[in-house]
């Protein structure tokens, strides 16, 4: 088994290599070489900072149209991690408007300003921290994770997916309900980051190499 890390020039690339490489004695990658991703038996779609930037060095470094053929193939399995969950869907606010790939339905949301929780506590953007997540569905990536686990955020927009079968896992945030584990098919994707979130997020992460969809 070789897992690819899709190196586009974004994201926490080398964490999460790191981290894959703790759980599994497979072979972890971070190249952008299209020959070593299409022969890759799992993929991993990382992403961090603005989703422009994000989606323009996905196009700069020409592998959209292969990542777009590789969500649309379902042939092997995909983890989409922070902005990698975000750019799945098909338009963020973020950036004054951003197109996206387009997989699943749904868009990209900003929190808002001025934010406060119930009990008045003034609220900050970027969510940045640990949060609970809350498992709607059940999933292969969820063997051996309570409901409620822990993982880390840092992240100031969040999926709205319009499908409830696309939603496994939410968290909530200043009156709003983040899908922050979505995925259909081959595909699973999370806001959080796995490679920073302990027990929990190494777990996950194994799960997602011994995954058989």
């Amino acid at each position: 088994m070789t897992i690819a890390v899709i190196d586009y020039g974004m994201g926490n690339l080398h964490s999460v290599a790191k981290a894959l490489e703790h759980v599994t004695h497979e072979n972890v990658m971070v190249t952008r070489d299209p020959r070593s991703i299409r022969g890759a038996s799992r993929l991993v779609l990382p992403g961090q900072g603005a989703i422009r930037d994000c989606i323009g060095e996905l196009e700069r470094t020409e592998l959209t149209g292969l990542v777009k053929e590789l969500l649309t193939a379902q042939a092997k399995p995909l983890l989409g991690i922070c902005v990698g969950q975000q750019m799945l869907f098909e338009r963020s606010e973020e950036n004054g408007g951003v197109d996206c790939l387009g997989f699943l339905p749904g868009r990209v949301r900003h929190f808002g300003q001025h934010l406060s929780s119930p009990d008045g506590e003034r609220l900050k953007v970027p969510h940045m921290g640990w949060n609970r997540v809350a498992q709607r569905h059940a999933h292969p990536l969820w063997n051996g994770i309570d409901d409620g686990a822990r993982f880390y955020f840092v992240h100031s927009y969040f999926v709205e997916a319009d499908s409830d079968g696309d939603i496994f896992g939410t968290t909530d945030y200043a009156g709003a309900e983040a899908h922050v584990a979505t995925g259909r098919g081959t595909v699973f994707a999370v806001q959080f980051h796995p490679e920073k979130s302990a027990r929990d997020g190494l777990q996950l992460l194994e799960n997602f190499v011994n995954w058989a969809p």
